[in-house]
């Protein structure tokens, strides 16, 4: 096993329950393995030179592991090499349904697991969103079907995972800190066809270009009404018979949360559910935090979270599925993406900007071609300039558009960090 994380673990742990002898590696200290089960042989300070006279018949990597790097490149040379995803798929008797995209992963797994289990039928949300599938493996219960959250860096190492139903939200470049081109991230994550057959199903978005698919296609839209499913945002539709009414039956807001609904509903009907059992499955059900979260409305003014928006397209998506004037709050890491196809909606929808973090200079000299923009240095400058941009009846949306390590730990640091100073207010 490559890595010590949670996936590692994990994967050390299922192997072992099935009779290999396991060793484990990771760059860090011996205090990495604390939670390494017994009998795994351990090893630290992984590098380079680890891979002479290394031998197995089979290596697992976990997903935080740059499959493109010298290392992982070094040890691929000595034996064949999986993800963790694919290792533990190789045990699973039950059903896939899987779920990728750029954006929009989260909130159609969970909506996806809420179907399933209201059917009966366990739908354990896992991969890249809650445990691996490995550690669902090793529970005394293992569900009939799981909602399978597939990430590029999951899909690059699979060889035989192959979902019943699969989801493809949407595509738009991001990773370009860890991929060569836009075309090798799109490859990796297209991985989640290879080995469907003509008695599965693709669900994906109407206008979408996967190329030939040999399962059966199912679309949805909320911009043509000729997709297989079409909402308005109001409510869900199907060949004009209304299924859904999101105001009515559930929490979910926003164009984009009625593309992630009717995807769901649109799989788990592929998967044999019936749509009567829907509404009751998602009654309640609220996106999870950094995604245009409402934190508080202070002076007419509303403050959205949208920190989990790490690229351009996810900001895009924010933008679009709002109903007031915005100002928005972008910026973080420069992780190389061209932002200016952003300017025609920032125009539209904002009315004013402010950027902050190690992109807050040019991203401000671009942005300032569609609307008065003004960088700063840290979040609370940001919101403190936000403030006083922003009149009764607008929303303050913080989107970032990139990812969070110039300044954080992750988008959910980034988020939290934003809720903290935004209920400070006064």
């Amino acid at each position: 096993m490559l890595g010590a994380g949670r996936s590692g673990v994990a994967a050390a742990s299922l192997a072992l329950r099935e009779g290999a002898n396991v060793s484990i590696w990771d760059q860090g200290g011996p205090e990495i393995f604390g939670k390494v089960p017994a009998g795994v042989e351990k090893h630290a300070g992984m590098k380079e030179s680890d891979v002479e006279g290394f031998s197995a018949d089979l290596i697992v990597i976990s997903p935080g592991i740059d499959t493109y790097s010298p290392l992982a490149q070094a040890f691929a040379a000595k034996a064949p090499l999986i993800g963790e995803t694919e290792f533990a798929s190789r045990y699973y008797e039950g059903g896939i349904i899987g779920i990728t995209g750029t954006n929009g992963k989260t909130t159609t797994t969970e909506l996806v697991s809420l179907i399933l289990k209201q059917a009966g039928l366990g739908g354990t949300p896992c991969g890249n969103y809650g445990a691996p599938l490995s550690e669902i493996l090793l529970a005394p219960d293992v569900p009939a079907a799981i909602a399978l959250e597939l990430s590029s860096f999951q899909l690059e190492t699979i060889d035989d995972l192959r979902p019943k139903v699969s989801i493809w939200l949407n595509f738009a470049p991001d990773h370009m800190d860890r991929y060569p081109s836009v075309e090798a991230y799109k490859k990796a994550k297209l991985r989640i066809f290879e080995n469907q057959t003509a008695e599965d199903t693709v669900v994906m978005r109407h206008g979408e270009d996967l190329g030939k698919l040999l399962p059966k296609v199912i679309t949805f839209c909320t911009e043509n009404r000729n997709a297989d499913f079409f909402s308005d945002g109001v409510t869900i539709s199907q060949g004009g018979r209304i299924l859904l009414d999101l105001e009515a039956e559930t929490s979910l807001r926003g164009l984009h949360n009625a593309e992630n609904a009717m995807a769901a509903m649109a799989a788990c009907m592929a998967y044999g559910i019936d749509p009567a059992l829907i509404p009751a499955a998602l009654q309640g059900y609220a996106p999870p935090p950094h995604r245009c979260e409402l934190i508080r409305t202070l002076d007419g003014v509303e403050y959205l979270n949208d920190s989990k928006a790490t690229n351009l397209h996810a900001l895009q998506c924010a933008l679009r599925s709002q109903n007031r004037p915005v100002v928005l709050i972008a910026g973080g890491k420069d992780k190389e993406l061209d932002y200016s196809p952003i300017l025609t909606i920032l125009g539209k929808q904002a009315i004013s900007a402010v950027t902050f973090g190690q992109i807050a200079r040019p991203l401000a000299d671009l942005f300032n071609g569609a609307v008065r923009t003004t960088a700063v240095g840290t979040m609370e400058e940001a919101i403190e300039v936000a403030r006083s941009l922003a009149p009764r009846g607008s929303s303050i949306l913080l989107s970032p558009g990139t990812s969070s390590f110039d300044q954080f730990t992750g988008y959910e640091q980034r988020g939290d960090t934003f809720r903290d100073l935004v209920h400070q207010l006064l």
